[in-house]
């Protein structure tokens, strides 16, 4: 998309063209500074060029700003009359890796609301605005939507379940580094959102009054791995990611339940490796230390073959597949540490995966079920113990040479 770098040129009638001064963006004084962008937002949200990014989001209705989650207080929260959230973080770059730590941080937010119900929405928002009742719907209601409340809590639960949100990250100076984040976003699949990236100029003209120029630096599509399953339940690989097709038939409950268990009950020797969510998906995932988190583990279940399984995870033509083929050619080494169970197998497209499985019977008997879940939870601690490390040793290799 082009953008505009230039100051706009102002051309009254009777005078000379002026080119409008920018004002500059930072904590100090006489400039603008994140809090005043989030209530620029909140007062006007129609200075997001929202419709560009992903029209279902288009007129959202500002609900509040700081509003609470376990990850941080989301700058600006906003919901569509179609109950679609909303989600604003507002930064003043200050070098490389707060342009990484902000989109993380955004993320972050989004998994801990797809969480959340419209009720634990409520109730945030009711704490934040000190309003009782239902504040989400007095808004919008007051924004002349006529809304069912039924039908908007159930969509909004609903949205908020799937992850269903529009993500923005709104600042001054975003460039290159922050832009090139695909594959970054790629490592996310629990969640189904659209993404942006704006960059918000405010001029000042002759009589003082200010002009906002937003501009949309990025965009994504709707960001989901495609999982796609096929009659004999084998992997397969979607454009971007290496993908299990967990072959799932069951009522999603058992999933939920058999994932949080999973992470309940999921000790790892490795202080610094973070547990993964449990989900709804027929798989969890586990980050690993490498830039855009492109590579991870992922942890599966196929209740069409009874089969549990963990195999290392890695998005095509990054740093984090040139890091697993260091490890794949370094297998000789890597397989009795693996306790020689592990192999390293083909996908559809004939790339090498670090990957272990078992098969057990249904899981409908508990005894059985307990040895899925005992096996998975040991697999996947020494896939930790003896990837991690040597994924850090890859990527100071690589970064060296470099």
């Amino acid at each position: 998309m082009s953008r505009q770098h230039a100051s706009p040129v102002l051309l009254a009638p009777g005078k000379p063209a002026r080119a409008l001064r920018p004002l500059p963006l930072g904590a100090g004084r006489d400039q603008i500074s994140e809090a005043d962008l989030q209530i620029l937002i909140h007062e006007h949200p129609a200075c997001l060029p929202i419709a560009e990014i992903d029209s279902l989001f288009a007129a959202p209705i500002p609900i509040c700003m700081e509003l609470n989650t376990p990850a941080g207080p989301i700058d600006n929260f906003m919901v569509t009359a179609s109950g679609l959230p909303v989600l604003v973080e507002c930064k003043l770059w200050r070098n490389p890796e707060g342009r990484r730590e902000v989109v993380g941080q955004i993320l972050d937010y989004a998994k801990e609301l797809s969480r959340w119900s419209a009720s634990d929405l409520q109730r945030e928002v009711s704490r934040r605005v000190e309003r009782e009742g239902n504040p989400i719907l007095a808004l919008l209601r007051e924004a002349d939507y006529d809304v069912d409340e039924i039908t908007f809590n159930d969509a909004l639960t609903h949205n908020l379940r799937r992850g269903r949100f529009l993500l923005l990250i709104v600042g001054d100076g975003i460039r290159e580094g922050v832009e090139a984040i695909a594959e970054y976003l790629q490592a996310h699949a629990g969640l189904h959102f659209s993404f942006g990236l704006i960059e918000m100029p405010i001029y000042l003209t002759e009589d003082g009054a200010r002009l906002v120029l937003p501009r949309v630096l990025a965009r994504t599509q709707l960001i989901t791995r495609t999982v796609v399953a096929t009659p004999d339940g084998q992997a397969v690989l979607d454009d971007e990611t290496v993908v299990e097709a967990a072959h799932e038939e069951n009522d999603p409950l058992s999933r939920i339940n058999f994932w949080n268990e999973f992470v309940a009950t999921l000790e790892l020797n490795d202080p610094e490796q973070r547990k993964p969510r449990a989900g709804r998906q027929g798989y969890v995932s586990l980050s690993l230390p490498v830039p855009g988190g492109s590579t991870w583990l992922t942890v599966y279940r196929s209740e069409a073959r009874w089969e549990v399984g963990v195999y290392l995870s890695y998005t095509r033509d990054s740093i984090g597949e040139r890091i697993c083929q260091r490890l794949v050619g370094d297998w000789p080494t890597i397989h009795p540490e693996l306790g020689g169970t592990a192999s390293v197998s083909l996908d559809k497209l004939g790339r090498s995966l670090i990957e272990d499985h078992l098969q057990t019977g249904p899981w409908t008997k508990p005894a059985e079920k307990e040895a899925a879940l005992s096996w998975l939870r040991a697999r996947t601690n020494d896939f930790v113990n003896v990837l991690r490390p040597r994924i850090r040793a890859a990527l100071a290799d690589l970064q060296g040479e470099s």
